[in-house]
Parts: C-alpha cells; structure tokens; sequence
C-alpha cells in the first residue's frame, strides 16, 4: 500500500495508527449509502437527519472493528518479538505492517489468525447484544430486511454483526495476502519446511482467487450491479499485485541461496554513543565522516535510533556541548528504520526507507546493532544471484 497521502492520528502502544486518504472516500460512500439504508428501515422521512446520524455512527464504528481487527495481529506479533511499524486504514481494510516477516510457521499462523479471532469476537458480541435487545426484529435487521419494524440501536449493531460477518468469510478464504492466505502459507510452510516455497504457493493461490473476484466483479458490473462489481475487480487487481509481488520476492530469495543480511552487512558500523554531546557528534562523526545519518546505540550497543545532520544542526550552538545525542534522537527517529540481521536478502526489495536511506541498521535478536546494511550491498548480491 503507497505510503504517499497517509495522515497519522493516534499512537496506541507505541504504535503510530493513521488512514491513507482512499479512507476518507470510502467514509463518505459508507455514510451516503447506510443513510438510504436507514431511511427506509426507520421510515423516516427525507428531511430526517437521524437516518445520516446513524450512517455516521456506522461507518466509525466499522473502521473501529477494522482497526481491532489489525490490533490483534499487532498484539500476537509482538509477542513472538515482531515489531509493528505501523498501522494504516485505507480504502480496503486495514493494514498492520510488521517490521520483519515471522521465523517460523507457528508465529506466522498465530499472527495471520488473531485479526480474525479478533472479528469473530465481535460479530458474536454484535449478535449477542441484538438477540437480547430484541430477538425478532435484530434478525431482521441483520439480513438487510428494509421492510424490517427495527429501533435505531438495533439497527446499528444489527449492520455491524452483517459486516463483520462479512469481513470474517472474505478475510479467511485463501487468497494470500488475505490472512486466510497466510494461514494457507502456515500451513504449507510448517508441511513443506521451505517458507519460500511456501509463499510461492500461497501466492499462486492468491492470484487464482483475484483473478475469479476481477471476473465476478466485471459481470456484475456488466448485469447491472455496477458499484458491487467495480469495487470487487478493484479489490481482485489488488490482491493480484500483492500476490505477483510476494511470488517474486520468494523467488528472488531462492536465487540468493538462502542469504540473509548478516551476510552481506557491514559488521562493524559506525554509531554514535548515546551520552555524546551534540558538539561532538558533529565534529567526530559528520564532519569527520560525511554520513548524511548515524545510528545511536546506548551502553550496551542497544540500538535506540538514527540521528541525521539536520537534527544536530538544528541544536543552538551555545547549547551543543550540553545536549547528548540520546536527547535529540527520539525526535528524528521513525518506524521502519532498522532490519532483522537475520532477515532473508530479499524481502529487502520492498523496503521503502531503504531506498530513501540509502542504508538501515541491522539489529540483533537483542536490539543490539549488528551492522548497516545499503542498497549497493543488496544490489551487488542479486547481480551475483543472476550471475
């Protein structure tokens, strides 16, 4: 998903939560078409606002369980130690995007499981509420009955037991990306030993389904049901893309016999000791090695973060031989700025910050820095793959 466009507004955990600009379309495609929706169920008039109240209740609501949804995959990511850089919604769903691809089958099924355990919870939860609010007409409501006798809450947490029910059947078949692809993959990988080979076939998979959504959704379009069919061959081209690009990256990764960054990093880089003084940092590192950033490591080699000029510069100079780098670096750092050194060469291919960095550090299973990584180093390594 492109990063171009993309607003963050909370922080949960650490975690920076923000919406790609498609969301704010979808929002307003949400409210237009639930407003309808709830006119005709309430039988309200047109100049009744509660029917657009309702829609606008909604559609947060649906983004709510969209975010749960990726916060169960964060929750279990972090605890197998896979760090979340960061969480987008956009016009699709959501997306949680781990800094590092899991180490093994286990964590990749639990992981690729949690955000639809998270789903089921909520639409039994929906479901529950409704029954016990008002068991005949909550049925009604959730099966789009317009000619339904429904109160307003009903009519809320009725759509939302329909839509994450929804969101639970699509996200569990096996299209990789989907997570019910990675549970394909799981289970291939934990079978076959080979998670290259693994993704391989999961991705193959993915293809097949985003190919029948861009038929489906292409008849649809062409029998009348225009919206419907134009946004599933939308969604079908996306997974298509996903699906190539993984392939891909697997095949890459094959051709490089199993390299990791460790293999190809320079293992003795040079970083700035957190309890260095600004002034220092500009006269023994950026003027004497022109680096356009440093990583900073504490103590114990404990990475903590990149400093860049700017950020030193921007010290007033009466005010340098006081400050430490470790004061300056929280402010200038950003998720997605480091690698595991044990991570495959070639899921380095898609890393945005590593084309505009020019370099990352490589950490340890400690956090501890282990070596910079730069694209000429990947790029020499896949010219003597192809060789």
């Amino acid at each position: 998903m492109p990063e171009r466009g993309r607003f963050t507004l909370l922080t949960i955990r650490g975690i920076p939560v923000g919406v790609d600009w498609s969301w704010f379309l979808v929002l307003f495609l949400i409210i237009w078409l639930l407003s309808g929706f709830y006119r005709d169920v309430l039988g309200a008039g047109q100049d009744s606002i509660e029917p657009y109240l309702l829609a606008v209740v909604s559609a947060f609501a649906f983004f709510g369980s969209i975010l749960l949804h990726e916060l169960g995959h964060a929750v279990i990511a972090l605890r197998n130690r896979i760090g979340i850089s960061q969480i987008t919604l956009w016009m699709f769903g959501g997306v949680a995007a781990l800094d590092r691809e899991p180490d093994s089958a286990g964590a990749e099924f639990r992981i690729a499981a949690a955000g639809p355990a998270v789903t089921l919870l909520i639409t039994a939860a929906c479901l529950g509420a409704g029954a016990l609010i008002d068991g005949g007409s909550f049925w009604d409501g959730a099966s789009f009955d317009e000619t339904a006798t429904i109160s307003t809450g009903v009519a809320v947490i009725a759509w939302l037991a329909n839509i994450n029910a929804v969101i639970l059947v699509f996200n569990l078949l096996p299209a990789f990306p989907l997570d019910g692809g990675r549970i394909a993959r799981a289970i291939a990988w934990r079978v076959s030993g080979n998670r290259d080979r693994a993704t391989i076939f999961a991705a193959r998979l993915g293809q097949g389904f985003a190919y029948a959504f861009i038929a489906i959704g292409i008849l649809l379009a062409l029998t009348g049901s225009l919206f419907s069919g134009v946004w599933l061959a939308l969604i079908g081209w996306m997974l298509a893309g996903s699906a190539r690009e993984s392939a891909n990256r697997s095949r890459v990764n094959t051709r490089l016999g199993g390299l990791r960054v460790a293999d190809v990093m320079d293992a003795e880089p040079v970083a700035i000791p957190a309890a260095a003084t600004v002034a220092r940092a500009l006269d023994e590192y950026f003027l004497r090695y022109r680096f356009p950033w440093f990583p900073v490591v504490d103590a114990g080699g404990r990475f903590l973060g990149l400093v860049n000029r700017g950020a030193a510069d921007a010290v007033p100079e009466l005010d340098r031989a006081s400050h430490t780098v470790g004061e300056i670096v929280a402010a200038d750092g950003s998720p997605g700025q480091t690698v595991s050194s044990e991570e495959p060469l070639g899921e380095l291919l898609a890393n945005v910050e590593l084309r505009r960095l020019g370099g990352l550090p490589a950490l340890d299973a400690d956090g501890r820095l282990a070596g910079i990584v730069t694209v000429e180093q990947v790029g020499r390594a896949l010219r003597d793959a192809a060789a």
